[in-house]
């Protein structure tokens, strides 16, 4: 982790948090997804201009981690009651907030700046009011689920996300603060 830098983004890095989310969202996707569904997915919800009014929402923190100056990852928080009816149904704490995004890159991955980003990501919450912190995560994607495992998020229920015309099967994972 020597090297890596996390800080809350700003709207200077929208355009790294796009590269970062276009070389990212597709690890999350479990097998089988459609390429041309990942990629309408990034281009609507992860395209630069979209991280822009992301870093100008202010229920929203956007924190980017950098290693040996190159963008590694990054998170998005959400704060308010969840829009998902799945979700909100599934938690157990308010007040709430999402880790809507939280994505490193492969090269990346083992290094520390997943833990490192999550640990910058939860000091905002809680200091900005929040008792927990909830996430959907893929049921087929074995490493982030250790991670959540080993960070302590504990699964609270299920929900659905869609990709395309595919509707996944997501765990919804929660931390106390």
């Amino acid at each position: 982790m020597s090297g890596t830098l996390v800080r809350q983004a700003g709207q200077a890095d929208a355009a790294a948090l796009h590269t970062v989310a276009d070389a990212t969202f597709r690890l999350a996707c479990p097998p089988g997804t459609l390429e041309h569904d990942m990629a309408e997915f990034v281009r609507t919800h992860l395209s630069e201009e979209r991280m822009s009014e992301y870093l100008s929402d202010p229920r929203r923190d956007l924190f980017l981690a950098e290693a040996e100056g190159e963008p590694a990852g990054y998170t998005m928080l959400v704060y308010g009651e969840p829009q998902d009816a799945e979700a909100a149904a599934a938690i157990t704490t308010r007040p709430t907030v999402e880790l809507s995004k939280c994505y490193v890159v492969t090269g990346h991955h083992g290094s520390g700046v997943a833990s490192a980003l999550l640990a910058a990501t939860i000091d905002a919450a809680r200091s900005r009011g929040a008792a927990g912190i909830w996430l959907g995560v893929n049921q087929h994607n074995p490493r982030a689920n250790a991670f959540y495992d080993k960070s302590g998020f504990r699964i609270v229920g299920t929900k659905h996300f869609l990709v395309g015309e595919q509707l996944h099967e997501d765990f919804v994972r929660e931390l106390l603060l």
